[in-house]
């Protein structure tokens, strides 16, 4: 499924409140805590928001994305980063990551669970020896509870988003549509139409599908904490090693 074709144009805006410099520490302080690398690659990385602070930081920094739309707005902003356009479950570089990560909720919005358990296959593949891997998913209950079949709007200066939700009980996705209106120098609104998925799986699986793509789970948090997972945790954190 080809997606942020059109969200790409507003992402951005859409993503003014994600604590970007907070979430860069928290990645930076889990990174320090089992790694002494600094060849880092971002999977799914969007805009590039996060990479870039990333870079900034000190990482030798790839950026990845199936997205060229994405990318192209990502690399608009920096050119320290080397963004490439590939499927997270499809990576090839040209030499070994000392760290992935994929933030965000980039897992959960691959296309199926054998596609999550691909990427995680493309990871190990993509990892040094003793390579470290750090992801963040939405969990059951927030897809669940949170995003369930609700509708949110967003009212902003030249766009107005209207997201709905529809929650499917059998495999706890989200199919998301996505109208947005983006106001145009003349005076009226240009409407354009997405489409995006989000999958998930217990805790459970996900370190299941670790274990069978050939990665050692270290420690699960919930998000943003070094603490364990609660049951209403929205967010969890994976932290996971190459041997």
């Amino acid at each position: 499924m080809k997606r942020y074709g059109v969200i790409s144009r507003a992402y951005d805006a859409l993503t003014f409140n994600v604590p970007y410099d907070e979430i860069a520490k928290y990645y930076d302080q889990i990174i320090r805590k089992y790694s002494k690398g600094k060849k880092l690659l971002d999977m799914g990385c969007g805009t590039g928001n996060l990479t870039i602070r990333l870079a900034k930081m000190g990482y030798n920094v790839i950026g990845l994305d199936s997205s060229d739309e994405m990318l192209t707005i990502a690399a608009s902003k920096s050119d320290k980063v080397r963004w490439i356009n590939q499927k997270m479950e499809k990576a090839e570089l040209l030499s070994k990551a000392d760290i992935i990560i994929s933030t965000l909720d980039s897992i959960n919005h691959l296309d199926a669970p054998a596609d999550m358990l691909a990427c995680f296959i493309s990871v190990r593949k993509n990892l040094q020896k003793g390579g470290l891997f750090v992801f963040d998913v939405n969990t059951p209950y927030k897809h669940r509870k949170i995003l369930g079949n609700n509708t949110f709007v967003y009212d902003l200066e030249n766009i107005y988003c209207v997201w709905q939700n529809t929650y499917v009980q059998q495999n706890d996705a989200v199919e998301m549509e996505l109208d947005l209106f983006f106001k145009m120098k003349n005076g009226p609104y240009l409407r354009k139409s997405d489409r995006v998925r989000e999958l998930t799986m217990p805790q459970e699986e996900f370190c299941r599908f670790l274990k069978a793509a050939g990665l050692e789970v270290v420690e699960v948090y919930d998000y943003l904490t070094f603490d364990k997972p609660k049951k209403d945790s929205e967010k969890l954190v994976f932290v996971a090693k190459k041997h």
